[in-house]
């Protein structure tokens, strides 16, 4: 490969982006007050956390905290790093399990345990909403599964889909700070969502939460989600309504975003800038219908001036149409894509998950170049075919264009760069 290789400059782009995320990285900056916080505070130091940054950052923690601490920590099986003072669980995701279940009882537990004189140190990124799956008092875990998977599948934006998580849930949408007052709360959070609300990374456990019932309600009606009658009744109770902003609770609770989507971005721009390109930031929080925004960006792409690179975040979505397709949302944006560009010559796209999982496969995302579609002519795949029933990633592992990283230990979410050159 020369150093034009276009495979090769989206791969160095992407590794930039994942890099400016790297909690070994954005985690110790903001340990040195809380250093102080804790001992001003005189009594114990107790970590808790969940997403799939989450072992990573309490191995950030570990590695430059000055005083004593313990906890408790969940991530994705897959992304647990070794700890000696801070236990490290894992479980599933997206659809929680048992071993998520228990941990976040146990989180739960701790957090319940402390005074006014300890800090509870939490540590958030994506994935913390599945993977603290404790219930809310009453509810069964499996009507929680069965309405966490159906939203997954709905095609319903992660804002939408955690309004619903946060009012099932005895730890989301501020219930953990609740629980932990009168005890010093700081969050420190890695930002996979678009607009990085701190209300919706993780589900915002120690967050004040703005939505409502009705709103969870108004979700569940508008993507045609049948729930058991036990959600219904709980939703309909008082009960269900998670703590509001000014809520006494929320007195001594700080929330600090220590990476964010558009830091990434612009990590990528300036390795773009070393490679002679001119790069172009669409946005960090883009939404939308995978091949809908494919489309749009595809348009952008043909009218750019080479050479230049097109950079972009946020997070699509897939409304499953078909049946025992396999992929992920950056998987189809590119099987759209590769469809509307259909060999225009000169432009190079990689999209992939920050956090190394795109959906529920094994890759993070793939490439495609101006000779995708006829090379997949020539070994029998069908694009338009494999569109249609959401199975973008046979297209691509047909064609060895997958990008396998294994778990990155962050997460920025969706990562998408397309190279236009001469």
């Amino acid at each position: 490969m020369t150093a034009r290789d276009p495979a090769l400059m989206l791969r160095r782009l992407f590794d930039a982006a994942v890099a400016a995320a790297d909690p070994a990285r954005c985690v110790p900056p903001h340990l040195l007050d809380l250093a102080d916080v804790s001992n001003r505070a005189k009594g114990r130091t107790v970590v808790v956390g969940a997403g799939k940054a989450s072992a990573a950052m309490a191995r950030a923690v570990e590695d430059h905290w000055r005083g004593d601490l313990s906890g408790l920590v969940i991530t994705r099986y897959g992304c647990a790093v070794p700890c000696e003072r801070i236990e490290i669980v894992e479980a599933a995701h997206p659809v929680p399990d048992a071993s998520g279940l228990e941990a976040a009882g146990r989180i739960l537990g701790l957090a319940e345990s402390l005074g006014r004189d300890d800090l509870m140190l939490c540590l958030m990124s994506g994935g913390g909403s599945a993977l603290l799956s404790l219930p809310a008092p009453g509810l069964a875990f499996e009507d929680k599964q069965a309405v966490n998977g159906a939203l997954l599948r709905s095609g319903a934006a992660i804002g939408d889909i955690n309004c619903v998580r946060k009012h099932l849930s005895a730890i989301k949408g501020g219930r953990l700070a609740q629980a932990a007052a009168p005890a010093k709360v700081v969050s420190l959070m890695i930002s996979d969502v678009p607009g990085d609300d701190p209300a919706v990374i993780a589900s915002g456990p120690t967050v004040a939460d703005a939505t409502t019932t009705a709103d969870a309600l108004q979700v569940l009606e508008r993507f045609s989600i049948g729930v058991p009658a036990g959600v219904t009744a709980w939703l309909g109770g008082n009960a269900a309504e998670t703590p509001k902003p000014g809520d006494a609770v929320f007195a001594d609770t700080e929330n600090r975003i220590v990476a964010r989507p558009l830091g990434s971005l612009e990590a990528a721009a300036r390795a773009a800038q070393e490679m002679g390109l001119t790069p172009v930031i669409l946005g960090d929080a883009i939404e939308g219908e995978a091949r809908d925004v494919a489309k749009a960006h595809a348009e952008l792409a043909r009218a750019a001036k080479a050479p230049t690179v097109l950079l972009s975040g946020g997070e699509v979505t897939v409304t499953l149409r078909g049946d025992g397709g396999r992929g992920g949302p950056n998987t189809e944006y590119l099987l759209a894509m590769v469809l509307v560009l259909d060999g225009a010559p000169a432009i190079h796209v990689m999209a992939c998950d920050t956090d190394g999982i795109d959906g529920s496969e094994d890759n993070a995302g793939a490439v495609i170049g101006p000779e995708t579609l006829a090379r997949a002519k020539d070994i029998g795949l069908d694009a338009k075919a494999c569109l249609m029933r959401n199975d973008a990633y046979s297209f691509f592992h047909g064609l060895g264009d997958l990008v396998v990283t294994g778990p990155t230990l962050t997460n920025v979410n969706d990562f998408r760069a397309i190279l236009v050159l001469h």
